[in-house]
């Protein structure tokens, strides 16, 4: 995982805002951008810019520069877009947010391309050691979201802790004012035992988020320990084993890459670690758990609540389970988790960073400069991140 101090992260920030460019083209590249659809929310709000109808904010800056910009919400199956226009695409833009799935078998049919660069964090939708055979450069816009990401994961806590899904459900949609059944299962966070998984940059602003609720400890395991002084700052320990965190822990919250290592490891096994009547937030990759076997802990009670922002597939399917599973404190008003649709790192204030990282990145590669280190996932065919540094 990354270090960085609070004056890196102000670095990264700082890095990653609006610029003035002056790209020149050397030569005329078709770039493939994979975008959610906006709709009239993109109308009523021109800082959408993750959508497809504002394209990032940089087309007249790309087609000024001599290059093609080709944009697409249709991502799935053989006969997408993103599958046609890709077999003649220098550069794709993806998104974790709405995933465009970059197989192996697609980067052969790629014979084009060149470059892949996702506007926000977290690339695990592309088969990286496919693009190190083909010696693909990966990037992203590390840092741009990290923050908005770690409010997120502290809101659904706090969400899950005081019961507040139920009690909206109670009073919007069913009309009721029932006091008992919404307190029989809400509680404090203060004096909880909380854990993270991963201590990267996202794990790190949740604890010092945490860290004024007095929290009773805060614990990390992560395959890299923090060094004491980092450690006495945040006001959390290390533990060498996850097991052993889950099984300390009110409250877990994953902070980590997916990669092959890292999937499927929130399973039946692992849960039935955790305390009983502990509650999960997710807001890394939906990847990292087995997605039946959190509804089961639910629908048994292991788990008190979910708090879940990522889904696998994205979008998830409309049978998907979590759409429908509920704890067994509140099954009859809205089940007591607290589920969104991959919104937590796309924030307004974190698209403007991605949008103007994403654009540097490409003015980087037209101007050949180096790209910036921290965004780098692999390049000529090695991982450079130390975030799936499990590779090296």
């Amino acid at each position: 995982m990354f270090k960085l101090t609070s004056t890196a992260l102000s670095r990264v920030a700082q890095q990653a805002r609006v610029r003035t460019f002056a790209t020149t083209a050397r030569t005329s590249d078709k770039v493939l951008a994979v975008l959610y659809d906006g709709g009239e929310a993109a109308k009523r709000q021109p800082k959408l810019l993750a959508c497809t109808e504002n394209e990032l904010g940089f087309r007249k800056w790309l087609e000024d520069s001599g290059h093609e910009l080709v944009v697409t919400s249709d991502k799935e199956g053989p006969n997408s877009t993103f599958v046609k226009e890709l077999a003649t695409a220098d550069i794709l833009i993806t998104t974790p947010f709405h995933p465009a799935y970059l197989t192996a078998e697609l980067i052969e049919k790629a014979p084009k391309l060149k470059y892949c660069v996702t506007a926000g964090v977290g690339s695990d939708h592309i088969d990286l050691e496919a693009a190190n055979k083909r010696k693909l450069g990966v990037y992203e816009v590390t840092g741009s979201n990290v923050t908005s990401v770690a409010e997120h994961a502290v809101m659904t806590m706090l969400v899950l802790v005081r019961n507040f899904v139920p009690a909206h459900y109670q009073y919007t949609t069913q009309k009721g004012w029932n006091v008992a059944d919404i307190a029989q299962n809400s509680y404090d966070i203060q004096d909880k035992v909380v854990g993270t998984v991963g201590i990267g940059r996202i794990g790190r602003l949740i604890l010092q988020r945490l860290r004024p609720f007095g929290m009773k400890d805060m614990l990390y395991y992560d395959y890299n320990k923090l060094d004491q002084e980092t450690e006495t700052a945040l006001g959390c320990r290390y533990v060498d084993s996850i097991e052993k965190l889950v099984s300390q822990c009110d409250i877990v919250t994953l902070n980590v890459p997916l990669y092959e290592g890292t999937k499927g490891i929130f399973n039946k096994e692992l849960i039935s670690k955790m305390k009983p009547g502990a509650w999960l937030i997710n807001t890394a990759r939906g990847a990292l758990t087995v997605k039946e076997d959190i509804a089961a802990a639910l629908e048994s009670g292991q788990l008190n609540g979910y708090g879940g922002d990522v889904s696998y597939p994205q979008p998830a399917p409309a049978e998907y389970p979590w759409r429908t599973m509920v704890n067994t404190w509140n099954p009859k008003e809205g089940g007591g988790n607290a589920m969104t649709p991959h919104i937590s790192g796309t924030s307004l204030d974190a698209q403007l960073r991605y949008a103007a990282g994403t654009k540097q990145i490409l003015d980087n590669i037209w101007s050949g400069r180096p790209q910036l280190d921290k965004d780098i996932i692999v390049e000529n065919g090695k991982y450079v991140s130390p975030a799936y540094g499990q590779h090296h």
